[in-house]
């Protein structure tokens, strides 16, 4: 018989309160569960070990037992021994009439994972005993299916109009409306459509967890917008008027003269609309980043040049030298 190390499954001190004991359980239970790992004999074993070490664990009269067996089981060892049929076992086996305490922490019965067949270890049974109930004398009633998560990927302009995807769900084609506004992280619950009730138990929800991909053109904070606008030295100084993208229609930007980099400009109402409020939108930033015109001509590099010759000449003599 093997010695189980159960705080070492857990990934738990042995110092670790029932609060942490719980919590990494349930963390370790749904990345194992047979449920989302089909057909993965590993993973169904890894459950089996993990549940099997919160039983324990998570009982106090059971982590008492267990921790002077395990505090005895290392001074043997610390002594020399080694082969584990050395060790006085028969100290620590349980008594005919005792049975080990269970409880069911995962939203799946042990039972109904895996009918008549034991999940406890020869370990388990000899040191706590058969697990007291088995299976149910009366048939189970309703459960409700499990909830599903799935990623799905959506553009900047589908998020802004909303989206349709069609899903295979447990041999189902699902069409999944997607309402505009959405964000990374937005969760679209479409009730009824995950994992099949049990026994007449209502069906799952279906979670659609939102990724938006990057825009080549805008960069998204909350319901705004931001982009920058290139704009050339000649409508900086003298102001003019711009075509600017926005995400239904380009729109005109009124430059006024004297424009800085980095200066920004706000059009209200034309960023991304609310998520459950499609009539409120957030705004449109414009940034302005300053270009040289294509192509300059020799006759327009002169008169840049001349231009800056006189305004060196106006700046004082003192101010230049400074």
């Amino acid at each position: 018989m093997d010695f189980k190390d159960y705080y070492e499954i857990l990934g738990v001190p042995p110092n670790a309160d029932k609060k942490a004991i719980q919590q990494t359980f349930r963390q370790l239970a749904r990345k194992h569960h047979p449920d989302v790992n089909p057909g993965n004999k590993e993973a169904e074993e890894k459950f089996k070990t993990i549940n099997e070490a919160y039983q324990v664990l998570s009982d106090v009269k059971q982590r008492k037992k267990y921790d002077e067996l395990r505090a005895q089981y290392q001074k043997w060892q610390q002594t020399g021994g080694q082969g584990r049929r050395d060790f006085d076992w028969q100290n620590w086996s349980a008594q005919a009439d005792q049975g080990a305490r269970v409880q069911y922490a995962d939203p799946q019965d042990m039972e109904d994972l895996f009918g008549s067949e034991t999940p406890y270890s020869e370990f388990f049974a000899n040191i706590f005993g058969k697990s007291k109930g088995g299976r149910r004398a009366t048939p189970p009633g309703p459960r409700r299916g499990r909830d599903v998560e799935y990623e799905v990927d959506l553009t900047l302009e589908e998020a802004f109009h909303g989206a349709e995807r069609s899903l295979e769900m447990n041999g189902r084609r699902i069409k999944a409306g997607i309402p505009a506004g959405v964000r990374t992280g937005s969760r679209v619950r479409l009730a009824g459509q995950a994992e099949p009730g049990q026994n007449g138990g209502p069906a799952g929800d279906l979670y659609l967890i939102i990724k938006i991909l990057p825009n080549a053109i805008f960069e998204r904070d909350g319901d705004d917008l931001h982009f920058d606008v290139p704009l050339d030295i000649f409508t900086a100084i003298a102001g003019g008027e711009v075509r600017i993208p926005a995400v239904e229609k380009p729109l005109t930007l009124t430059i006024p003269p004297r424009t800085n980099a980095n200066q920004s400009f706000r059009i209200r109402g034309k960023g991304m609309p609310r998520l459950g409020d499609v009539k409120t939108r957030g705004d449109l930033f414009a940034r302005i980043k300053l270009v040289l015109p294509d192509a300059l001509t020799v006759q327009e590099v002169n008169s840049i040049s001349a231009l800056a010759s006189a305004r060196q000449k106006q700046v004082s003599p003192n101010e230049v030298q400074s």
